[in-house]
């Protein structure tokens, strides 16, 4: 049975996902994007995207589980392991999937990364979108512990720049603009995949809801500290890079507060 939950989820995650080609677009807004403005926005994505997953998802989890367990022991324990598993999964789609971390150099008449390297690099964006779909999934699946606003707004906000480092690449290997936006829309999609997946894993139990709220924190956290930050966080500019980072989680813990 479908219900509001289930539609209100894969509504959200459809929305968040189709900015991903809000950001492709932004390919039209000036002729030359240098590597060094993309990654202090997705630095600033990083630092929304970490708060979004501690404030929207591990910490609301951690305290019902506190709050609710009859062994505090065991359950931390089931609540570390569901975090842990969260790593796990996107760590193993990571090795399964062959793709390219790094594609993007600067966007001018001169580039030229190769059509292979970039659907390669275009392969790893795709990737982040299902456990990021999975998380809007799960925070929409447990309305009742977290309001999943705040959570969507963070994704979405990362879903810009992404959009945009999408266009950038395939334009280097010699696509279209229109081209280039349209294959960022398109692999925004992959968002209400992955939030079908969350809402069906939710709706298993309402015993199982803080876990998956942890597994999915559990999936962003590796989004951002293994396939963001290590690509963004350049030693010449490291300052600005903390800075971007700091002025992220700052801002989306102000959202998160506000829709709490």
């Amino acid at each position: 049975m479908i219900t509001d939950t289930f539609v209100n989820g894969f509504i959200a995650s459809l929305i968040a996902g189709m900015i991903t080609g809000i950001g492709g677009l932004c390919i039209f807004l000036k002729k030359r994007y240098l590597k060094s403005d993309i990654n202090q926005l997705l630095n600033l994505a990083a630092g929304v995207m970490l708060a979004a997953s501690f404030f929207s998802l591990l910490v609301p989890s951690m305290q019902d589980i506190v709050g609710n367990g009859k062994d505090l022991y065991a359950d931390a324990f089931g609540y570390t392991v569901a975090v842990f598993m969260g790593v796990l999964l996107v760590w193993v789609l990571n090795l399964m999937l062959p793709h390219e971390h790094n594609a993007m150099g600067h966007h001018g008449p001169s580039s030229s990364i190769g059509i292979k390297k970039a659907w390669l690099f275009i392969i790893a964006i795709t990737l982040h979108k299902l456990p990021e779909g999975l998380a809007v999934g799960v925070a929409y699946g447990a309305e009742s512990l977290v309001n999943p606003l705040s959570l969507v707004i963070g994704i979405a906000a990362h879903n810009v720049p992404e959009g945009l480092t999408i266009a950038i690449s395939l334009i280097g290997a010699g696509y279209s603009k229109l081209k280039a936006a349209i294959v960022a829309f398109v692999i925004g999609f992959m968002q209400p995949i992955g939030a079908i997946v969350g809402l069906l894993l939710m709706d298993i139990s309402f015993n199982i809801v803080p876990y998956g709220m942890a597994l999915a924190g559990g999936t962003l956290l590796f989004v951002v500290i293994n396939e963001i930050l290590p690509e963004t966080y350049g030693q010449k500019e490291t300052n600005k890079s903390a800075a971007a980072i700091f002025l992220g989680f700052i801002l989306m813990t102000y959202v998160t507060m506000i829709f709490h």
